[in-house]
């Protein structure tokens, strides 16, 4: 999420200084609410902890909506369609 910029998205910042949360927990709650699986990840304790803490708040239909209008369409992560699990057995092995 970090690398492509999203975080300092500042519809997310406000949204997030709102509830005196981060950009990725606002980001985390609306895929919750969206009822989108995801799996986040981090090796910073901090962070950890911060990906544990998006269940003590909701965000509103008109916040929902705000999100919902910044998609662009764009990938993240690998696409799951076109993955080489060829690739990844072999760091399994």
């Amino acid at each position: 999420m970090a690398g492509n910029g999203l975080l300092e998205n500042e519809t997310l910042k406000e949204i997030a200084n709102k509830y005196n949360k981060t950009s990725a927990q606002v980001v985390l709650r609306w895929d919750l609410q969206s009822q989108i699986v995801t799996i986040p990840k981090s090796t910073n304790e901090r962070r950890l902890v911060e990906n544990i803490d998006v269940f003590n708040f909701n965000l509103s239909d008109d916040e929902m909506a705000k999100i919902d209008s910044l998609n662009k369409d764009l990938r993240v992560g690998p696409d799951p369609d076109n993955f080489d699990f060829n690739y990844s057995l072999f760091f399994l092995v």
